[in-house]
């Protein structure tokens, strides 16, 4: 088996062609077993791993089988995001065995993040995981991969300095609010949306203790159990064209696949605020906000794109760190590449132990019948031993006497490691 990788991300790839392509966590089983089925002749192990930055493909088969299914696997993943196959191929990346489990293991350790050593992508990576396992497309191969891509995360960030100090796309929206206010005690923070980022988002702006916060999400259930741990309002989202002129910084990131927050809202409500200017922030892909937001006068509007210059300064802080992660990676890829060599060798392992089970069980049919015609046991014994030893020695045997020149000389250095373990010259070798 080995691993092929093919995705995009805040790299190769424009924010609205990843919005296209992005996965909801509760797409992701259904989008797995319709992938399955377009590959059913390989019948590969399959991973999605979709986050605002990435989506990625994780495709593990036979080395034969492997190089057939990138076509189909492009052409299905265009079909998704409703793109043509070219323009999305023009975005995308492909990596083969150990490049895939180079990249694999860069991507969990933040080293492939738009915030260098972000620590979010690996929780998102282990959710991909048990999607996959659920969807029963993981197999034994990639969940090894993935396993050691924990592992070797683990050790980047205790080993190495690549998470110290960084900053996340939740700081950096804070630090981009400061720029504009004077003062964030005095302005009204508003979060739609009550996942993991926008989780991050408000611990980040509740340290600078605004002076007012409210969460807007679909299951108010979910937004008041939010807003309550940082003594926030919460509302529905329903009620948010209502509402929405009331919050001088406004910061969304929802699973939604279209935008819930238009232009006419915002225009509305920036004149009832008589046009005080807004702070939005528009994490989530697909976008939450629609993009011509950004052309009123009075909004200041970022991306998950536009954060990128910010968070970045920051990486390059950590550089010197970064060999260091590297050569922890590349340990990994190793012992990775090792396992699967191992692998590689199962079934030979397999048939030469049915091999013998058969040499075997026919030696001692013979001896049985031996014993009941009254032989002696020591003669059975003997005749057993015999018999397997020939067994097991005949195959070697019958290639080296067909054997001639050069091809008997190699043959037969294998032949004493495999049978003279003891020796370190077989008995017919050149001196």
């Amino acid at each position: 088996m080995t691993v092929l990788a093919l995705g995009l991300n805040h790299t190769t790839a424009p924010l609205d062609l990843r919005g296209r392509l992005a996965f909801g966590p509760e797409q992701l089983p259904q989008a797995l077993r319709g992938l399955r089925e377009r590959l059913q002749r390989a019948t590969p192990e399959t991973a999605l791993v979709s986050t605002c930055n990435r989506t990625e493909l994780y495709v593990a088969a036979a080395p034969t089988a492997l190089r057939e299914l990138v076509q189909p696997t492009l052409e299905w993943l265009a079909e998704q995001g409703g793109v043509s196959g070219s323009h999305l191929q023009a975005h995308t990346y492909i990596r083969e065995d150990r490049d895939a489990t180079r990249h694999a293991f860069r991507v969990a350790s933040g080293l492939d993040s738009m915030v260098l050593g972000e620590p979010q992508i690996l929780g998102q990576l282990k959710q991909a995981v048990r999607q996959a396992d659920e969807a029963g497309t993981l197999g034994t191969t990639l969940h090894q991969l993935f396993q050691r891509s924990f592992a070797v995360a683990k050790e980047v960030r205790s080993s190495t300095e690549i998470g110290a100090h960084s900053i996340s796309m939740a700081a950096a929206a804070v630090r981009l609010a400061s720029q504009l206010f004077e003062d964030l005690n005095d302005i009204q923070v508003l979060f739609v949306g009550a996942g993991e980022m926008i989780e991050l988002v408000a611990t980040h702006f509740a340290a600078r203790t605004p002076k007012s916060m409210a969460v807007a999400n679909r299951t108010l259930e979910r937004g008041e159990r939010l807003a309550g741990r940082f003594g926030a309002q919460a509302l529905r989202l329903a009620d948010l064209p209502a509402r929405l002129h009331e919050f001088d910084a406004v910061i969304s990131c929802t699973a939604s696949s279209l935008p819930i927050i238009g232009l006419g809202a915002v225009e509305r409500a920036l004149k009832q605020r008589r046009h005080r200017p807004m702070f939005m922030v528009d994490l989530a892909v697909p976008r939450d906000i629609e993009p011509e937001v950004a052309q009123l006068s009075d909004v200041y509007l970022y991306t998950v794109d536009d954060l990128s210059a910010l968070v970045q300064t920051a990486g390059e802080k950590r550089q010197a760190a970064v060999e260091q992660a590297e050569a922890i990676i590349d340990a990994g890829v190793l012992s990775f590449a090792h396992w699967l060599d191992q692998r590689a060798a199962v079934p030979l392992i397999q048939a030469l132990n049915r091999q013998a089970d058969d040499w075997a069980a026919t030696e001692m049919q013979r001896a049985r019948k031996l014993l009941a015609r009254g032989e002696p046991v020591e003669a059975v014994l003997e005749a057993l031993s015999r018999g397997l030893t020939s067994k097991m020695l005949h195959g070697a045997l019958a290639e080296l006497h067909a054997a001639g020149g050069d091809e008997r000389e190699q043959l037969a250095q294998t032949v004493s490691r495999l049978f003279l373990r003891q020796s370190t010259r077989h008995p017919g070798a050149s001196r």
